[in-house]
């Protein structure tokens, strides 16, 4: 969770009255920004990843297992140990939305050796084992998980306010299920986006996912709701109120720094098909509130938590007071890709700012970049704090992560922090939480391997950004891993030559007489370099059709220098991705599905009791502290993962491994 400000947190009429100052002194935070770092190159190329896990509290005698509400106790523990010497020197760790989540991430980004690909899983171990040696009672586990299935069911917290449900009708963000002790009371602007995501559209948050139907659920399947909820609910579908439901899941996240401000905007196009790719192999939440769903993926849940828009915004009515109307909300796919040969995909209608796109060009900064924060800046802040206020654009960016941060798509594109060593990033930012360090590390390579084969080979992975958005929906369905098929290219060679922008144009010359502008002469004149693929025939590949994505890391390792335990680590990452892929092995979201099916106490009508609930958290715990073997669902087997990098690489390496 992004920009994790302390102060006095402003009501949302205040916050809407300074909107337009957050907006400008944001662009001319990240025009500073730009000039400062513009011309850097050479960056190594870091990575790092973060890991959300989430506190669970077990009663044995009862059969029920809650949210463990102690995330803050226990960061406060980490925090005293790192002060007094004893903490996990490989580990940060971080604030979530929730008051039972907290963020883990490597201490020090990986880097550009092959070797550190051996690392990841190590260190993810080091983080999870250092949590756990802190529970202070046999009762509590913490897990790697997406979403808590019963997360808004009736005492789905420890501890328990009793006056439970009246506090959670009156809370931030008017619930019917959610109560603020699930919110995490340390940091104020969770309580102010919960309160001002719905003060800002108008209502109450409202979130549908559609009804898993088994052999006896109603037909049609109707909550009995209280009357305010029952216009917001629809048939067949699991309803749900409040931000909690999509900010209060968790995810893997990767962060890839660049050489240059060039290659990070290639690799933020380049990336950005992958996305749906990702999302139906790691998909894992198929239960919200307590039902089993007919999605696999939490996207379209978040998504709708946290949409601000109001109805002039989503075209329901005509704009009167409002000034855009926006298609997606705050937390989707992305609009535009930012590259030259990328702008000639951008096949839907781009919604910017005009004043704030003047400007940024009048700052110097090229075509396509300037439209994509001018379209990111359409949206208002949604937290802002009294202290926050007064801002030195020279020296701070607070206000332009402000609303860049708040702005949760697939990808993110992240200049340089004010006045630092960090380099240009992108975010990939869809996939969701594995149960085990393996897993999570697996995801977290194959997404890295893949930025070096694109650069080494020079792929081309472009899609009309249409066909992504196609896409994403398509992945979020069950089982879309094995039963859906996807746009994708047919060849992956290369149209795009390397330094193909030109150097005056992306420092802010006139971009009007280059490619780098998006017209709809550029784009291809047919699709014909299309064509629709199962997640297998883009993972494994197809003889008549595709390479496919391993083929190309299998090649691309066996043309680096790359140690024996480093190739095995990688080779069983590629094994379970592949598997996956083909369905020997089965997704997360598809084992959970089996083992509620599987359940003595499912009366195949889609809810998930209390008790499979304990069962299914009790197994996830056995399966994270690797107690049982789960063969049609991970690999046997152990991976050779380990931090330590032999002193001689580092020192033959020592250009790609400095600071």
């Amino acid at each position: 969770m992004e920009l994790l400000s302390m102060g006095t947190p402003l009501s949302w009429e205040e916050t809407k009255y300074y909107a337009n100052h957050v907006r400008h002194h944001g662009i001319e935070q990240f025009i500073n920004v730009f000039h400062k770092n513009k011309d850097r190159t050479n960056d190594c190329l870091y990575f790092g990843d973060e890991v959300e896990y989430t506190f669970v509290k077990f009663d044995d005698a009862n059969r029920t297992a809650r949210v463990c509400l102690k995330a803050q106790y226990y960061l406060e523990k980490l925090a005293e140990m790192e002060r007094t010497g004893m903490g996990c020197k490989d580990a940060d760790w971080a604030h979530e939305y929730s008051s039972y989540v907290i963020e883990g991430m490597p201490g020090k980004p990986f880097g550009a050796l092959s070797s550190h690909f051996k690392a990841v899983e190590d260190n993810m171990n080091r983080r999870r084992n250092h949590i756990q040696s802190l529970l202070e009672n046999s009762d509590e586990a913490v897990l790697s998980i997406t979403s808590f299935p019963r997360l808004g069911c009736p005492s789905f917290t420890y501890p328990r306010d009793p006056l439970y449900l009246h506090l959670a009708y009156q809370a931030q963000g008017r619930s019917l299920f959610w109560p603020d002790e699930a919110i995490n009371n340390t940091r104020q602007k969770f309580k102010a986006l919960t309160r001002n995501i719905p003060e800002r559209r108008g209502k109450k948050v409202d979130i549908n996912a559609p009804i898993f139907v088994d052999v006896n659920t109603p037909q049609p399947w109707i909550e009995d709701l209280p009357t305010e909820a029952s216009t917001d609910a629809k048939p067949n579908h699991i309803y749900m109120d409040t931000v909690g439901f999509g900010l209060g899941m968790s995810c893997l996240q990767v962060t890839i720094q660049a050489s240059n401000l060039l290659e990070a905007r290639h690799l933020y196009d380049q990336l950005t098909p992958l996305t749906p790719i990702l999302m139906a192999l790691s998909a894992s939440s198929p239960i919200y509130r307590g039902y089993l769903a007919d999605i696999d993926h939490r996207w379209s849940v978040i998504s709708a938590s946290v949409d601000d828009r109001t109805a002039e915004e989503k075209g329901e009515v005509p704009l009167k007071t409002d000034r855009f109307m926006i298609n997606k909300s705050r937390y989707d796919s992305i609009d535009s890709y930012l590259s030259t040969e990328g702008s000639k995909y951008n096949d839907i209608p781009l919604v910017y700012d005009q004043e704030i796109f003047q400007r940024l060009r009048d700052g110097g900064i090229d075509d396509l970049l300037a439209k994509h924060f001018a379209h990111l800046f359409i949206r208002d802040p949604i937290s802002l704090f009294k202290e926050k206020l007064t801002s030195d654009d020279e020296n701070e960016t607070d206000h332009f992560e402000n609303i860049q941060s708040t702005n949760w798509q697939n990808m993110r594109f992240k200049p340089p922090p004010a006045n630092s060593q960090i380099g240009w990033r992108v975010e990939f930012r869809p996939t969701e939480c594995q149960l085990t360090d393996f897993e999570n590390a697996a995801f977290t390579v194959f997404v890295v391997m893949l930025t070096r084969v694109i650069l080494s080979y020079n792929l081309n992975m472009l899609i009309p950004i249409s066909k992504v958005d196609e896409n994403i929906k398509r992945a979020q369905k069950r089982d879309a891993v094995i039963t859906e098929r996807f746009y994708f290219r047919k060849s992956l060679s290369a149209s795009i030559k390397k330094n193909q922008c030109s150097s005056s144009v992306i420092n802010g010359g006139d971009a009007s007489n280059t490619t780098l502008t998006s017209t709809s002469d550029q784009r291809p004149c047919s699709e014909s370099y299309l064509q629709e693929l199962s997640i297998d025939e883009i993972i494994n590949g197809h003889a008549d059709k595709f390479t496919g994505l391993i083929p190309f890391i299998l090649d691309y390792m066996d043309n680096i220098e790359i140690d024996v335990d480093t190739r095995c680590t990688v080779s069983r990452y590629l094994d379970l991705i592949s598997k996956r892929a083909s369905g020997k092995l089965q997704t997360t979201a598809r084992y959970i599905r089996n083992f509620v099916a599987n359940h003595p106490d499912y009366k195949k009508d889609s809810v998930v009791s209390q008790e499979i609930n304990y069962d299914l958290m009790k197994r996830f715990d056995q399966i994270s502290k690797g107690l049982i073997a789960c063969p049609d669902f991970l690999p046997d087997g152990k991976s050779k993962s380990k931090s330590s990098i032999p002193k001689a690489v580092l020192a033959a390496n020592s250009d790609q491994t400095k600071p």
